[in-house]
């Protein structure tokens, strides 16, 4: 099998066209097990996490080649279990795992055994399978997308937590997003744009289908609370959608950017409105 790698392209790279980097090697610690990547525009670096090695890696962004980390967050006092996604908060210096049953924040600059400095956790936190979180740095609110349904015929099980940014502990969240009109089954990646307090979220159905029926990617408001059906959704067979799993915004072009792991394939739509 060839060795885990991360591509760099032009963002009007055209099918089968090569790369303009690749990071790769033994020395970079990537694992096949990446499930999200962050980039922090003002620090110019970028974050991966490794779930295998339950760590956090920090890349420089001209990074290229057999590049090893700037910083790895990994050892006991983390508490890291296995996460498959991450954010960076590059407005307030943080980077924040969803873990199951828990919110995990540490600092920018943390490297090496670093534990965490907030964890939000307990059961009136609602946190039963937390797959994905985003930050609002404008209103100082997380987002978080519980929900990991693994069989047709559960039911929507998904929700949107929504926490202050700060919260710590067993704390309530300030708004839940849950039920029937939703169309929530389960999430694997969300994204918030703060300048208009949207929530964007890829809703893949099934686990275990692999073309199932229904998925979509859905546009809540920040201010949304309870069985609320999306603004917008993008779905539905002229989308071309088969399983949506990743999601980016790309606000100067007014696209979102969509990864489908049925298709193989990254689709990009023109999306003024929520921009």
């Amino acid at each position: 099998m060839a060795h885990p790698q991360i591509a760099a392209f032009t963002r009007l790279a055209k099918e089968n066209e090569a790369p303009t980097r690749l990071i790769a090697g033994q020395k970079t610690l990537l694992a096949r097990t990446m499930h999200d990547i962050r980039y922090n525009a003002i620090h110019d670096e970028f974050v991966v996490n490794n779930p295998f090695a339950q760590a956090i890696l920090v890349f420089r962004g001209g990074a290229d080649g057999e590049e090893a980390p700037i910083r790895v967050i990994q050892g006991p006092s983390t508490q890291l279990s296995g996460s498959s996604r991450l954010e960076v908060d590059a407005v307030n210096d943080e980077i924040i795992v969803p873990g199951g049953d828990r919110i995990l924040v540490y600092p920018r600059e943390g490297n090496g055994d670093v534990a965490p400095i907030r964890v939000l956790r307990g059961p009136d936190t609602q946190l039963r399978g937390a797959q994905a979180v985003a930050v609002d740095a404008v209103r100082n609110l997380l987002v978080v997308a519980v929900g990991n349904q693994r069989r047709r015929g559960e039911g929507p099980t998904g929700s949107l937590l929504i926490f202050n940014r700060t919260d710590s502990g067993n704390v309530k969240p300030r708004a839940v997003i849950t039920g029937p009109k939703t169309g929530i089954i389960r999430f694997n990646q969300i994204r918030v744009y703060p300048p208009k307090g949207w929530i964007i979220a890829t809703q893949p159905g099934p686990r275990d289908d692999q073309e199932p029926e229904g998925t979509f990617v859905g546009v809540w408001s920040i201010n949304d609370n309870g069985d609320v059906p999306p603004r917008w959704k993008i779905g539905g067979p002229k989308s071309t959608l088969k399983k949506p799993r990743g999601v980016a915004l790309d606000p100067k072009n007014k696209e979102l950017i969509v990864a489908d792991m049925r298709l193989n394939s990254v689709l990009i739509y023109y999306f003024p409105e929520i921009f």
